[in-house]
Parts: C-alpha cells; structure tokens; sequence
C-alpha cells in the first residue's frame, strides 16, 4: 500500500512503483473516490463563493469515497493470494497487513505545484485561480488527509518523501518515528519559504541571502508549522517532512499540557516576515472577531496577531486603529465607493498612522484596522489562522497575476471595532513594555500581547546568559538583534544549537529549560520569545 498525500505526482511515483513490484493486482484509490463533479457536489456548501475563503471542514476521507467501491476492493485484497498492489490517498483503508509506505508533501510545495496547473485532487481545474486551488486544499482536501494520516504514523513501514521533483527520498517507518521523537525535544528551525508580492521590498535579499535579481520578496514563513517543513538527516540521507507531522504525532510533547489541552493538535502561533523596505503600503485590513471566524468559518480562534519592527526606512510607519471623531457609516461608504473606483480612499483622514523605530511593538487585536507603510520590516507575531485577512482597501493595486485583489468589505464592516481610537490605541496598543527583570547579565521585557489576545511575547536583552523556565510549555522566539546566539541545555537534554539574525526558531515542550547566550563574547542579543498565556 502506498498511501498519498493529496498533490503527490502519480506520473513520477506510481510508474516507477510499478515497474519495480511487476503486481498481478493493482487497484488505484482515485477510481474508490466518488467523480470529479460529486467530490465538487459535496464539497460545494464549504468551498462557498468566495475566492479566498471557504467554510472549515470537519470530517473524515470517508465522506468522499464510494463505500460500495471500499468494500469491493478490500474483498479483492482480502482474498488475493499473489502480489498486490494499493495506491494513492487513502490506500491504508483497504487492508491492516502488508506493507504501509507513505508518500508524504508539504503544502508549500502543493501551492508552488497549484501555481505551476496542478489541479486538486481528482479534479480537471488545471487553469483555474490559484486562490480558489489553495482555499480547497486549506479549508477541505488538506484536513481530512491530516486527519487520516494522523491514525497512521504506527503503522507507516517506510515513509517517502516527494517535495523535490523526480528525486524522491525513502526512510523506514521507525527511522522517521524517532526523528519527529528527537526533533520535538530540541531546539530547531523550520525549513523557510519566501514569496514576492506586489508590495514587496528589498531587506529580506540582502539580509536572508536571497536571490538579488527577484524583482521583490514581500513574505518569509519560517515559523508556521501549518505550511513549513522541517529537515531530518539519515546518514546522509536528507528528508524533508511537513512540521505538522510533529503537531499530529507528538503533540503534548511538542506543544505541551495545557497548550494541547486548550487547542489540541494544532500549533497556536506563527512567525512571519512582512518587507516594504523600498516597497509600499500593505492592504488596510481587518482580522475576524473570534465570534464571527467561529460562526461563519467554522474556526475554533481567529487571527490576533502585533507587528514587531525589526527595521524602518525613512516615513516608514504602521496604520493602527481610527481617529476620533470618525463617521463610521462614512467609513464604509468610503470604502464601498473605492472599491467600485468611484473614489480613492484617503486613509490618513480616518485612520491613525504612526511613525515606526525599530524595536516598537504595535498589537493588533482582532477588529482593529490597521497595515504597515512602506519601509518597514515587520516581524509578524500572530495566532494560526493565516488566511483570515480582510483587504478593504489596497491602494489601487493589482496583484502579480494581474487580477484586483481580492477585497471583503461586506465582511471587514461587521468586525470592525470603531471605538478603537486614537487615544485608546496609544493607551492599548504601542509599545505597551513592562520590564519584568534587570540584572547585569540580561534584562527581559513584557512587549504584549494585549489582553484581548492569547499570546504573552517578551524580549530578552542578554549580555552574557539567561536561563528561562519553560514551565513545560513549548515557545516560538526570533533573534531580533545580535549576529547569533546559543541556546543551550542546563541538564544536558539537547545539544547545544545556534541561531542567527533574524532567524526563527521553535523550543519544544518537552526540551525542558533552557539557556540563551551570544555566541560571540561581548556581543549582545535580543531574542523576542512568544507563548500561549496561561
């Protein structure tokens, strides 16, 4: 049996497979699902309209597979005698013997393929928006194989890997097994992905390493266990894994008691890059109302999220939150007309704009309006649910595809929080720093999250070393400032790991306490460190 991750190349895997194992049975997965159009059918009340966003899926590969189909083809299984051979999506549901391989994608490579004409799953929508191929996958097709391959990882004999085209890589099960179980106690860094946009800047070519012909870059994710992938090497053997293998397979050891308590196996906070440096504005947005994304999405949190400056260029700045005395239902009519192209915008007469220094924290809770300008370099600390912005105004552009981007009025105007003014926004939302400690060695500061939100982040200013209690908890931290740092053991649980500017990186729960130290003597570091409040 060779169970699939859905975008996995059946051209590249299945031909090779077959020729090898030379079967005298063999039955494809795809022909056990329902047709294209039903799948479609089925699927239809959570794809919605919209070409963004769709409603959560809770269910299970079950619900679209012909169950008469199942029974017949593990009867074939059952009573075969020679060899035989099962595969695609959901190929483990036909038989409890034999062998189990798992042919295994990241979703980031999944939406490079979608960009490249890839269809989803069992469908013909080669040429289709690649927004609307990205909403199936996240909100439908991607849930349910997590939610299937999750049962799976005990059973799994050898694991294949298949992001990189034509070079697939195999491990044994148990090879894979003890490397989720050692990566979820130590220090590590997600594999990181970076993306151009039509706002995009120039910090992150220099800084990063990039590629100094790309036009821009304006996203970098490396800290999204959702989308990332992790790296583990087998004697040489590189394997690239999705990081959500770790939330589904060890998840109180990666995240925690009382994390895994509160949002089961899923990893609460993501870490992104935002640059406008030489770029422009952002989109004017808004983030769902925990009632509303609940409600209306099927999702259990929304998107809280605060923007730490990790550098700013000349007039670079962050819209927060409107200016007292605002006529709301002109707001929205403003808005309404704009995006007909009767009228532009004028933000700056309705929405507070705020000059930016590096190192400022501005928190952003949901309901509030707000973006970064440009020349900006923004850390993004934000809750999961990444695909919950709503654009209401973006500046006349277009996206690189050429397309109006997609702009949700009809939903921005029902969360946003019009009380959130100029005064309660310096109150509640800049800069809100609370030094918790100060020594000679380091000092450790209390940057946010505001109240409303459920993440705590806190600065460490490490001269020489820190110990930090992990309370056994996981957390999620940046090296904000200093050329590297060393994050150590007290006891000797890991060994000893080394970050540098800029980067991310996860210390899982069950790693235990730890230390933070410049790697080079007399030379500084900040780390910016997130963690669910308890």
């Amino acid at each position: 049996m060779i169970d699939c991750y859905p975008g996995t190349d059946d051209r590249e895997i299945l031909i090779n497979i077959q020729d090898a194992i030379q079967p005298d049975l063999f039955i494809n997965m795809e022909d056990i699902f329902y047709e294209s159009n039903k799948l479609t059918d089925l699927m239809n009340f959570h794809l919605t309209e919209d070409r963004v966003r769709g409603i959560m899926y809770y269910g299970t590969i079950l619900d679209f597979i012909d169950k008469e189909k199942l029974e017949e083809a593990r009867e074939k299984v059952k009573r075969h005698t020679g060899k035989a051979l099962v595969y695609g999506f959901g190929a483990s549901l036909l038989s409890k013997e034999g062998t189990l391989v798992y042919a295994d994608m990241a979703r980031w490579e999944i939406q490079l393929r979608y960009r490249k004409g890839m269809p989803n799953y069992k469908q013909h929508n080669y040429d289709e928006d690649n927004l609307k191929k990205y909403k199936r996958g996240f909100f439908i097709e991607w849930r349910i194989a997590d939610r299937h391959k999750s049962g799976l990882y005990e059973r799994i004999d050898f694991y294949l890997d298949t992001n990189t085209k034509n070079h697939p890589a195999m491990i044994s099960g148990a090879g894979f097994r003890a490397g989720l179980k050692q990566i979820s106690a130590q220090p590590f860094r997600l594999v990181p992905y970076f993306d151009p946009g039509v706002w995009g800047g120039q910090w992150m070519k220099e800084v990063c390493h990039l590629d100094p012909a790309q036009e821009n870059f304006a996203w970098a994710f490396d800290g999204v266990p959702e989308e990332n992938s992790i790296y583990l090497n087998f004697g040489g053997v590189r394997i690239e894994s999705p990081a959500m293998n770790l939330t589904l397979y060890q998840p109180r050891e990666f995240l925690g008691q009382k994390n895994f308590a509160r949002f089961g196996a899923e990893f609460p906070i993501r870490f992104d890059f935002l640059d406008t440096m030489d770029g422009q504005n952002l989109s004017l947005q808004v983030h769902p109302l925990t009632d509303y994304i609940h409600h209306k999405f099927g999702m259990a949190y929304t998107q809280d999220e605060s923007y730490y400056i990790l550098d700013v260029g000349e007039g670079g700045g962050v819209y927060l939150g409107f200016k007292n005395g605002i006529d709301p239902k002109q707001v929205v009519t403003d808005l309404e007309e704009a995006q007909l192209g009767n009228i532009k915008f004028d933000a700056d007469k309705y929405v507070n704009f705020f000059p930016a220094k590096q190192h400022d924290h501005y928190l952003i809770p949901a309901g509030t309006i707000h973006c970064s300008s440009k020349n900006c370099m923004v850390l993004e600390v934000s809750a999961t649910p990444y695909i919950f912005t709503f654009k209401l105004w973006d500046w006349d552009r277009v996206g690189l595809d050429g397309k109006p981007r997609p702009i949700h009025i009809e939903d921005g105007k029902r969360v946003l929080q019009f009380d959130r003014t100029t005064q309660w926004v310096k109150d509640n939302l800049i800069n809100r720093f609370q030094e918790l400690e100060s020594t000679p060695d380091y000092s450790r500061i209390r940057t946010g999250l505001h109240e409303l939100e459920f993440i705590e982040t806190q600065v460490y200013s490490v001269q020489t070393k820190v110990h930090i209690q992990s309370d056994g908890e996981m957390a999620i931290c940046n090296l904000v400032e200093g050329k590297a740092a060393v994050i150590e053991s007290p006891e000797g649980e890991f060994s000893p790991y080394t970050v540098h500017y800029a980067e991310t990186f996860i210390i899982p729960a069950s790693a235990g306490n730890y230390t933070i130290r410049p790697r080079d003597q007399g030379e500084p570091v900040k780390v910016l460190q997130a963690r669910v409040r308890n």
